[in-house]
């Protein structure tokens, strides 16, 4: 029998988000005012160091066969898996500069069509043969008049004209965010761009293929001795210079300069909030740092930093050292592997530079004289600009919407012939690449311990509050309320609902049997569980999520699943379980309902989230198109919704044609 929700039911559901509401507004505040998510961030933060230690390596052997496993996981990490096509550089020379000994070009190269790369060639007027060359990856240098990007190769162009009057040549490439076509850098770090976990995109895989491209560029020049090309940049290009030496051997010697931290300094002490997108990897592997840095080894790696660096911290630079050594000597390769620390705040200084030019003399020219000439600058940025006006066939600008695909969509047809494979494939597939983080020892007695109280008496019955963590230093709980007469684990139908907001959920769905129960969760993060701190601050706690290899959405996930488990647990004689969205739980309650036993009934407002408010978990729509999800569901439980547009469509669609496992997708009226 179908009843329309009374106004009892809604105080019902009302008195629950009543103590299921925010905190007291609070003013901006770090961590140490949230102490329970710091205490979580430590201990993952821990665990990964352990899994990720470079010393569990014992033999030459053991890394070597380690070694092409890694670097592939970089590549998919930076988005580059599969590789994009070696489409034609069409590399264009707009003009050259003299100054005295050396020569400048100001050139441009497609890495991909339409993805331009601006940058300056310096090069000895005089050579007679091809000479070692260095590219070099520029920081976060703006270089803006009027309106006007001249490319941060014009802040760092004294490093080119030294190599040039020292007998290197230099390619110095502008970066994506402050080139002379301006991208973003700052998806999640300032622009709400949380869609770029979903895509597995992140600006630091563009920056390593126009790095890749680059040594394609410089192998086709006849000046160039491509046995013996460096690299090397500070702050984000000490980042590029670190993702190209580890992924492309053609770098046979590495001068990183302030761009390599450890897990630890980014995540618990809080250095990612002084860094942008391009620093980071998509961390689907779960990786520290010094794994990244690792994969130069045997070539010739100096790790350069200063001692004050606020951003890239003395301590987590040497453990990266202190790993990485092992690796070299592991290889035998103890002398091609540098570490210098000179006195300074972060800044491209002097001392930095010298140590660098001499680093790239000894290894690539087998020249350990001293240096005599400093670096200086002999250009304004107007006379370095290489593009006289911006191509209109340029992707720099939406190149997050393109570098790495989404999933391939899957059609009707296409999945009622493959109904008893795919959906097995995608669910294992979503484990694997998106959920990682999730707990995997799930006999550990946390997943077993409930704490029962009675919270509230009502005039129909009482608010009986289940304590839990949903993993270590993160408690959470449900409140359930229960008729009167009628004990907690006697109910025979209930309905939870998964509160992202503070006030009570639509009709959707009202039709359904009005339960004995109703039940209120809200994960962490959000309700009762909301972090301290103002908006810039939430955004930094979500980007530490994503460095340690998740997201805050993906662990709702499983905080839903979590609440699943103790609902069953505390409530054993349910007959129907309906779980129920809202405020922008829809993909998260779908999601959590997929690894779960079967919930009867997922109460769905809204199935076609836009762009800005799908799931932010990592390589979602990578792996699988988004209007799966709910057919996914579908084979599990019967979905009611108040949407007939899109996902739902699809989804009805299938399930509707199929019988699909029983179940069915409900348009509410």
């Amino acid at each position: 029998m179908r009843l329309v929700a009374s106004n009892v039911v809604l105080s019902i559901v009302s008195a629950l988000f009543s103590l299921c509401g925010s905190p007291v507004s609070a003013q901006d505040r770090s961590l140490k005012e949230n102490p329970e998510l710091a205490s979580y961030f430590e201990a993952e933060v821990s665990r990964l160091e352990q899994q990720n230690e470079l010393t569990r390596f014992n033999s030459p052997e053991e890394w070597q066969k380690a070694r092409p496993v890694l670097r592939e996981q970089l590549f998919d990490m930076l988005g580059l898996s599969p590789r994009p096509a070696m489409s034609p550089l069409e590399s264009v020379v707009e003009g050259t500069l003299e100054a005295g000994e050396f020569v400048v070009e100001r050139i441009h190269f497609q890495s991909m069509p339409g993805l331009y790369v601006t940058g300056n060639f310096y090069r000895p007027k005089i050579a007679d043969k091809p000479l070692p060359t260095i590219l070099y990856v520029c920081g976060h240098g703006q270089v803006k008049k009027d309106g006007v990007s001249y490319g941060n190769k014009t802040h760092y162009h004294y490093h080119g004209a030294w190599f040039a009057r020292n007998g290197f040549n230099c390619l110095m490439i502008d970066t994506l965010q402050l080139g002379e076509i301006e991208g973003v850098h700052h998806g999640t770090y300032k622009m709400n761009r949380w869609w770029w976990n979903s895509r597995g995109y992140t600006p630091a895989g563009v920056e390593a293929w126009n790095c890749i491209r680059s040594l394609d560029y410089l192998q086709t020049r006849s000046e160039v001795d491509a046995e013996k090309i460096g690299v090397t940049g500070r702050s984000g290009g000490g980042a590029y210079s670190w993702w190209i030496s580890a992924l492309d051997d053609r770098i046979q010697c590495a001068v990183p300069v302030a761009g390599i931290t450890n897990l630890r300094d980014h995540v618990v002490n809080g250095c990612v909030e002084g860094h942008c997108d391009c620093m980071y990897m998509v961390n689907t592997f779960r990786w520290d740092y010094a794994t990244v840095a690792a994969l130069v080894a045997p070539r010739p790696l100096l790790i350069s930093n200063t001692d004050k660096d606020t951003i890239f911290p003395l301590e987590g630079v040497v453990d990266i050292h202190r790993q990485v050594r092992h690796v070299y000597q592991l290889l035998d390769a103890g002398d091609s592997l540098g570490l210098q620390i000179t006195e300074g705040p972060h800044k491209d200084t002097q001392e930095l530079h010298i140590h660098a030019f001499r680093w790239f003399n000894r290894f690539l020219k087998n020249d350990d004289s001293m240096i005599q000439k400093t670096a200086d600058k002999f250009f304004q940025p107007e006379q370095l600009k290489v593009l006289p006006q911006t191509p209109t066939d340029e992707i720099n600008t939406r190149i997050d919407e393109i570098f790495v695909a989404p999933a391939k969509s899957i059609s009707p047809a296409e999945l009622l012939a493959t109904q008893d494979k795919i959906p097995k494939t995608l669910t294992l597939a979503l484990r694997n690449r998106c959920f990682g983080a999730w707990p995997q020892n799930y006999g550990d007695p946390i997943f077993r311990e409930v704490t029962v109280s009675r919270e509230a008496e009502l005039n129909r019955g009482n608010v009986i509050r289940l304590s839990f963590e949903s993993q270590p230093h993160v408690p959470l709980t449900v409140d359930v309320v229960v008729p009167a007469g009628i004990e907690l684990q006697n109910l025979r139908s209930l309905e939870l609902t998964i509160e992202f907001g503070a006030n009570p959920v639509g009709i959707v769905g009202s039709q359904l049997p009005t339960p004995e129960g109703h039940a209120v969760m809200a994960p962490r993060g959000v309700g009762r569980n909301a972090w301290v701190g103002n908006e810039a601050r939430q955004i930094q706690i979500q980007r530490r999520f994503q460095l340690i290899g998740s997201t805050v959405d993906a662990m709702r996930v499983w905080d839903i699943r979590r609440a699943i488990q103790v609902v069953r647990q505390q409530c054993p004689h349910l007959k129907e379980l309906r779980v129920r969205a809202s405020h922008g739980s829809e993909s998260l309650v779908l999601l959590a309902s997929l690894f779960e036993p079967p919930v009867d009934v997922l109460v769905i407002p809204d199935l076609n989230p836009s762009l800005e408010q799908q799931p932010s978990i990592l390589n979602l729509t990578r792996t699988m198109p988004m209007e799966m999800l709910p057919v996914l569901a579908a084979a599990k439980a019967a979905i009611v919704t108040g949407t007939t547009a899109g996902e739902a469509k699809f989804a009805a669609q299938v399930t509707g044609a199929a019988e699909w496992n029983g179940k069915k997708i409900e348009f509410a009226e």
